[in-house]
């Protein structure tokens, strides 16, 4: 009788960890579902109409696509501009709103001046490699976000000597993937082969 127990337990675990990624997906899709509700409601509670909720909505898709269309082309809009400038007299603000922009300028920006390397850096010790985005760069100084698993946007910045460090094939997609599934997703193992002892 034990070692059917033990066999439907085992069975349970694969069941549940088969489903667990489906799960989440759900989630995600739930969560974004219910932000994306609750906004309509939100407008739909000032327009009482179905109809004007629907407009708005579509305005709304038109001006964004109109503007990052223009941002494409020729640049930031003066509306932008004046706004940027209002909130750089806004202490703290102005602070807040530069690093978000920065951050999202790093992941989506098709400027070469802003880096989005992937590399490997010793941590905790020698001998220990984890991959880590570049940020930025001083001369021979590289600014490097290290990443902790499975949440890559929990980690630490540090500042580290061009010399530490050693370039990785994998992009930040790639890199990001590596860190949500703890190692699993990983096919870079001729990278791995030459990382040092």
């Amino acid at each position: 009788m034990s070692a059917l127990i033990k066999k439907l337990l085992n069975y349970l675990l694969i069941g549940i960890l088969a489903v667990i990624p489906i799960v989440i997906i759900l989630q995600i899709i739930i969560f974004v579902k219910d932000r994306v509700a609750d906004l309509f409601q939100l407008v739909y509670g000032y327009s009482v109409s179905y109809v004007y909720t629907s407009l708005i909505f579509a305005v709304s898709f038109i001006i964004l696509v109109s503007i990052g269309r223009q941002i494409a082309k020729q640049g930031r809009p003066w509306f932008i501009a004046a706004f940027e400038h209002v909130i750089d007299r806004i202490p703290f603000l102005n602070t807040v709103y530069r690093v978000i922009k920065k951050v999202i300028n790093m992941f989506s920006s098709h400027d070469k001046s802003i880096a989005k390397e992937v590399v490997y850096v010793e941590y905790p010790k020698d001998g220990v490699w984890v991959p880590a985005y570049v940020t930025n760069r001083f001369n021979e100084k590289y600014v490097l976000f290290v990443p902790t698993s499975p949440n890559p946007t929990s980690g630490f910045t540090v500042i580290v000597d061009k010399s530490k460090i050693i370039r990785s094939n994998m992009n930040i997609e790639e890199a990001t993937s590596f860190i949500i599934s703890v190692g699993v997703d990983f096919d870079k193992d001729t990278e791995v082969g030459q990382l040092p002892r």
